[in-house]
């Protein structure tokens, strides 16, 4: 009997000491839920446990700490896993550091707090980046002009900026919208936080946010912006001091030759853009290829680039994903024309034989900003009042992992990169 009770407690001391990783493929073959894979990493970090990142090693698989409620929430939420012997996770490792070969594991350290930049009422669409968190179950709070003014950026790691307006022109929608009553309630309401805030045109106070949020960067804070955040942010920055906005919007005539005041030294992105002066037009610069691109639904799609997983770990995170090739989808910004992007910006996806960029990224400072273009990576051209996208129909949607690459990207370790 107690040679028996001794082979008990020595196999259950040895599958204690050898299970000691969860591993979470992350390949289109090996993963059913990618989306929910970087929730149960952000789950496992939350709780103090030490995970590694796997650059182009299985799709970007992650290597976690084993724990029993890691396990436990990878068959709640339905996340394909393994849980392998250390020795096994040191062969991974072993082979991920042969100079060979273009991989590196790169450890995690925190779960970064996360804010999206998001007014509080709701909006006559979706947020793509608050969908997938909600879906990855990964926590954020929401914050907007009030918070941003009075510098609460500094609680958080990581800013999400969606379809928002910068350059205090309501999102453009003037010419279709103007009568709609969610448009005039949104100008009403915006008019009346300006002035609440002390100041004296909504184009003035945006301004003052977008110019925070550049400090926050500068700090080093990481910003995600999508859709019309993205080149309205840098029109707002370049813009500073000079009315760009015409009466229907601000009660006053624009600024005479406003354009050649533009100063492109103070965006992120973004050099010799120019402004659409048309008021109905829905469109803020030359920036956007949405009405320059010749592109069928049918062959939409970008190309992310290879980068060196061992030098340039910051972009190999970024573009991790089971695929190189993405679908493409609109927005009020689809993409970036190249001609407009800066040369100390890297290109990370683009349809190179259409002259776009439609993911990029950058340094400010001590922070980074990653602009990823379009809307909806599940919807192609999603309109104001479309239902919202089932994530639970595209739960290995590799347009949205890129969202989240950069939701994780913050709580890596990360070598030193060239500015």
């Amino acid at each position: 009997m107690k040679k028996i009770v001794f082979i008990i407690i020595l196999l259950t001391f040895s599958n204690s000491l050898w299970a000691s990783f969860i591993y979470l493929p992350m390949s289109n073959e090996n993963q059913k839920n990618h989306l929910k894979a970087y929730g149960i990493v952000y789950y496992a970090l939350q709780n103090g446990l030490k995970a590694k990142w796997l650059l182009n090693y299985d799709g970007g698989a992650f290597l976690v700490e084993n724990n029993d409620s890691v396990e436990k929430e990878c068959k709640i939420r339905g996340v394909s896993y393994q849980v392998i012997s250390e020795a096994k996770a040191q062969i991974i490792l072993e082979g991920i550091s042969s100079p060979s070969k273009n991989q590196e594991a790169v450890p995690l350290e925190k779960a970064p707090k996360i804010a999206v930049y998001s007014p509080k009422d709701k909006m006559p669409w979706d947020d793509a980046v608050t969908m997938v968190l909600t879906y990855a179950e990964i926590p954020f709070d929401v914050v907007y002009d009030e918070e941003v003014l009075n510098d609460k950026l500094l609680l958080y790691e990581w800013l999400h900026l969606h379809h928002e307006d910068f350059t205090g022109q309501y999102g453009r929608f003037y010419g279709a919208y103007r009568a709609a009553p969610w448009y005039i309630q949104q100008k009403k309401d915006s008019e009346n936080r300006a002035e609440k805030l002390g100041y004296s045109k909504v184009s003035v106070e945006k301004g003052a946010v977008a110019k925070k949020i550049r400090d926050y960067i500068v700090g080093g804070g990481f910003m995600f912006a999508m859709c019309s955040a993205t080149d309205s942010f840098d029109i707002a920055l370049a813009s500073d001091g000079v009315d760009i906005c015409e009466s229907m919007f601000d009660g006053d005539p624009s600024e005479p030759n406003y354009q050649s005041k533009i100063d492109y030294s103070k965006t992120l992105a973004f050099k010799d853009f120019e402004l659409i002066r048309n008021p109905t037009t829905y469109e803020f610069s030359s920036i956007d290829m949405t009405r320059k691109r010749r592109i069928n639904k049918e062959t939409d799609y970008f190309t992310l680039k290879e980068f060196s997983a061992k030098w340039d770990q910051v972009p190999t995170m970024l573009t991790q994903n089971h695929t190189q090739l993405v679908k493409g989808f609109m927005g009020q910004t689809t993409s970036f024309d190249n001609k407009n992007v800066k040369s100390n910006v890297m290109i990370l996806g683009e349809s190179k034989n259409h002259g776009e960029a439609r993911y990029i990224h950058g340094v400010k400072g001590k922070g980074m900003f990653t602009f990823y273009g379009g809307h909806d990576p599940e919807d192609y051209q999603h309109r104001v009042g479309d239902p919202k996208t089932e994530l639970d129909l595209h739960p290995t949607s590799p347009g949205y992992r890129l969202i989240l690459n950069n939701v994780l990207f913050p709580a890596a370790k990360k070598k030193k990169q060239k500015t």
